[in-house]
């Protein structure tokens, strides 16, 4: 059986790359624990090798970088421990959160090919890299409100730092974007064709690499750059930028309630926002509701805080029921028919809301981070 993460080393004119490869290309490179324990083995690693100078991250095959999470797996663990606690679920997401926070504050160039499918814990790596490249086959989305999760994996910090009312929409919505999305709302950096990755990854393997990483970050940018230049031709048209002023005018609200009412009503021929549309209505009102509630209680926290928040929501999630009758719909038997606690988000208890942000347990598992 083929390892489900690959790596590998290429020798520079001195120092040396890495190349993280996430191959598991049958399920959309979806992230299971041994994963994402075998990636913070091999990063925690590289990061004390001074030969290794920056790492290049990929997923398997041609459909994605990853779709997300395995769910699937993460469901049976909240079926098979109810109320909780759902151990392998449980110890998936604190692992997961940790292997997010140590690419967000990794001191070494991380570059992501954020090419094709990049969704929920694969946005969560794409967002945490510091050189994030973008391809004209990138479709990324976090459509957690229809399984009744939220955009994790640090959602609630790069979510909170779109323009204007752009993450609330997409939060909330499950919209899909593109690459000229990514570059606007800043969740990628660089637009290269995917004709050149193969380029792009044999010019970074011969760098002459230096001792100091904000040098190294310098000289991968360079290279970056030269290929973003070729590419600009083929970026395709975005959908947020020329929507912004609808999406800020739709979020412009301090009622949960009534945003939804906006998003749900909103009268449109256009096909991605009649998508997002739809997306929120056939959505679980209660995830709604904390999805909103999350990205507002994190708006001015520090990605330190943003990550305690999300084990600490998630954990909760896991523990109640929404999560796994949404899968169970939407993945397991798919008839699309989900029985959501409540009908509306106005019939959402506060009392009920106000439990998913309680910490279950004395003590947060990322307390120490």
């Amino acid at each position: 059986m083929p390892a489900l993460v690959l790596f590998e080393e290429t020798a520079g004119v001195v120092g040396k790359l890495g190349c993280i490869t996430l191959n598991a290309p049958a399920t959309l490179n979806s992230l299971t624990l041994e994963m994402v324990d075998l990636i913070q083995a091999r990063l925690d690693a590289w990061r004390e090798d001074p030969e290794l100078a920056a790492i290049f991250i990929v997923g398997a095959g041609e459909k994605g970088l990853c779709a997300g999470g395995d769910v699937q797996a993460l469901r049976n663990s909240s079926l098979a421990q109810p109320g909780g606690p759902c151990e392998y679920a449980e110890a998936f997401f604190a692992r997961e959160y940790r292997m997010n926070y140590s690419l967000h504050t990794y001191p070494k160039p991380l570059i992501c090919w954020g090419h094709g499918i990049v969704m929920g814990g694969g946005l969560g790596i794409l967002a945490g890299c510091s050189h994030r490249v973008v391809t004209e086959r990138t479709r990324i989305a976090m459509p957690e409100v229809g399984i009744a999760l939220f955009p994790d994996v640090g959602g609630s910090w790069f979510l909170n730092h779109m323009p204007g009312k752009t993450g609330e929409f997409l939060a909330l919505t499950g919209a899909s974007i593109n690459a000229a999305d990514a570059l606007f709302t800043g969740i990628g950096d660089r637009f290269i064709s995917s004709e050149m990755e193969c380029a792009v990854l044999e010019q970074l393997g011969r760098q002459h690499w230096l001792a100091d990483a904000e040098a190294n970050h310098a000289l991968v940018r360079g290279v970056l750059q030269d290929f973003a230049e070729r590419s600009s031709e083929a970026l395709p048209g975005g959908q947020v930028e020329p929507h912004l002023e609808l999406i800020n005018s739709l979020c412009d609200t301090e009622n949960v309630h009534v945003l939804i009412d906006n998003i749900c009503s909103l009268v449109t021929d256009d096909p991605w926002l009649v998508r997002a549309r739809d997306n929120l209505a056939a959505g679980s009102p209660l995830a709604a509701c904390w999805i909103y509630r999350q990205l507002r209680e994190t708006r001015h926290a520090s990605l330190r805080e943003v990550f305690q928040a999300e084990i600490q929501l998630v954990t909760n999630i896991i523990r109640y029921p929404e999560f796994a009758e949404g899968v169970r719909a939407l993945l397991v038997d798919k008839d699309r028919k989900p029985a959501w606690a409540y009908p509306a988000s106005r019939q959402v208890p506060d009392a009920v809301l106000d439990k998913f942000f309680t910490a279950p347990w004395e003590r947060n598992p990322l307390a120490d981070l």
